[in-house]
């Protein structure tokens, strides 16, 4: 056997790839903080209002001459905008009154302003700029539904037990939404299933469910003609919007921070409503009803619905691109360096892969938001750091187990051959098993690249961006050509890495395994 035909390598990889590899994971993990000086962050909820609302903010700052202004749009519930505001992750958010007090403080109920904000410093937060209008909660039926049945409240509905209801997630699990409707009108015999809010209207419309919660300012409410129950024993309290900010805002850009006060009263609830159906039914985009707002104060004509081929090739494709690359390179390199070792530990080790394997493959079952809420919280922040953990924690499942099933795969006579010219255990395992195991390891690798392209898109749900961000976006507008445009390009980043995988394969993996086994 020629040990110098591999005497350049690291674990059957080429000495050069392995190296650039390590450098590479490096400065992407360096790089994941902003390495802006102290740049102004928005965040906004995953819904149209929010998205809208955020823009604004974003637009208002800019216009004030602040250009290092960041908007991570749709970063999820309530509860992850909080903890992202108190983290520093993000600076400034819109929210409501009620949403405030009840779901976040866990307050009996909506307090002034002022004790609000008495609440909230505890935190290092305030809240203040109130926008002029109120978006509340509420329950709607179809016309048709409300018309055959002469419901017109929502205590009308503890009288049938068969009645079908779409309730939004966060509605679901909020203090101040389902279980405080459920327990004040009697309301534990309704089938009750969970729908993203932009599809609820849809299953509404099919007939698929009888009730759906809205926004008041929702305009599917009008398009689908609904109507909405009164909430006769006065559950819902006051959903006044606000901004909710870090309490050092003010001193830390104190140019957008005069801007911003402009926003105070300047929305009614009929101009949010116009906004909202610019975005939900005339397919403009969130930054094209924001801008034309702030330039023009009124709701103007809306810019018409784009094609599916310009949604996917728009402007933010770079970006978005750039952003994916980063979430899956990163996390990719990372389970590599981490998941080759445990299947060789797992191999060698019989007792420790008793509980290697069946502990990488329970960590595959764990769902991704579950995943990504722990990581939250673990780490205090959102973004790419959490997204990049939970990727690599998903891609060790097919590393871990094709490097263990290729290495015991290497044939017993070439490992005697090796011990045949003196070679030690770690001499074998670079200079044999590896090289032939390379071929095994490359196909988990690659398994792991496609699963990490496709689960990156979870990321934008915690403000990593990547091609999710338009897939969330799409979901909370119901657009399927948006939840379109971001699929289409992570379908074909998933190709080029399959397609540069197979190159390597032809040019690197193949020749150097034929190398090593070469006499």
């Amino acid at each position: 056997m020629q040990r110098c035909a591999v005497r350049g390598s690291i674990f059957g990889f080429p000495r050069r790839i392995a190296a650039s590899a390590a450098i590479i994971l490096f400065q992407l993990l360096v790089l994941i903080p902003d390495a802006a000086a102290d740049p102004l962050r928005v965040g906004s909820k995953r819904f149209t209002e929010s998205y809208i609302l955020g823009e604004i903010i974003t637009g208002t700052a800019r216009l004030a001459g602040v250009t290092d202004v960041e908007h991570r749009p749709g970063l999820g519930n309530s509860a992850i905008l909080f903890s992202a505001l108190k983290s520093g992750a993000i600076d400034i958010y819109p929210d409501y009154t009620g949403t405030v007090a009840l779901e976040l403080l866990g307050l009996k109920n909506v307090p002034s302003l002022q004790e609000l904000n008495r609440q909230l410093e505890v935190h290092g937060l305030a809240a203040g700029i109130p926008l002029g209008f109120e978006n509340a909660y509420a329950l709607a039926m179809g016309s048709d539904a409300a018309a055959r049945t002469g419901y017109t409240r929502i205590s009308d509905l503890s009288l049938v037990q068969n009645l079908r209801a779409g309730l939004s997630p966060e509605f679901l699990n909020r203090r101040d939404g389902w279980p405080a409707l459920r327990a004040a009108y009697g309301l534990e015999a309704m089938s009750v299933r969970s729908l993203e809010h932009g599809l609820a209207y849809e299953a509404l419309a099919r007939g698929q469910v009888d009730i759906v919660d809205v926004y008041t300012t929702d305009p599917q409410i009008n398009r689908h003609r609904l109507n909405v129950l009164s909430d006769d024993r006065r559950v819902f309290p006051a959903y006044e919007a606000l901004l909710v900010y870090r309490k050092d805002l003010p001193q830390r850009h104190p140019e957008g921070w005069a801007a911003l006060q402009k926003l105070q009263g300047g929305l009614s609830v009929e101009v949010m409503r116009s906004m909202n159906a610019a975005v939900e039914l005339q397919g403009s985009s969130f930054a094209a009803v924001a801008s034309q707002w702030l330039t023009g104060g009124t709701m103007a004509s809306a810019e018409g619905r784009q094609t599916l081929v310009a949604l996917v090739f728009g402007p933010d494709l770079p970006r978005l691109t750039a952003q994916h690359l980063l979430l899956v390179c990163s996390s990719l390199l990372l389970s590599i360096f981490v998941g080759i070792p445990l299947g060789i530990w797992a191999q060698r080790a019989p007792q420790a892969g008793r509980w290697i394997l069946p502990a990488v493959s329970l960590l595959q079952t764990v769902p991704s938001l579950a995943l990504l809420a722990f990581l939250i919280a673990a780490l205090d922040q959102i973004g790419a750091l959490p997204a990049i953990l939970a990727l690599f924690i998903y891609a060790l499942l097919p590393i871990v187990r094709s490097t263990e099933a290729a290495v015991t795969g290497v044939g017993k006579d070439m490992l005697d051959a090796g011990r045949a010219l003196g070679l030690d255990a770690w001499q074998r395992l670079r200079l044999i098993e590896m090289p032939l195991a390379l071929p095994g390891i490359m196909a988990g690798i690659k398994t792991a690249a496609v699963i990490n392209v496709g689960t990156a898109t979870i990321a934008a749900f915690i403000g990593a961006g990547g091609f999710g961000e338009r897939i969330v976006a799409g979901l909370a507008v119901n657009d399927r050509d948006l939840m379109l445009a971001g699929a289409i390009p992570a379908a074909v980043l998933a190709l080029l890495l399959e397609l540069l995988f197979r190159a390597l394969d032809r040019r690197v993996w193949a020749p150097n395994a034929a190398s090593g086994a070469s006499r």
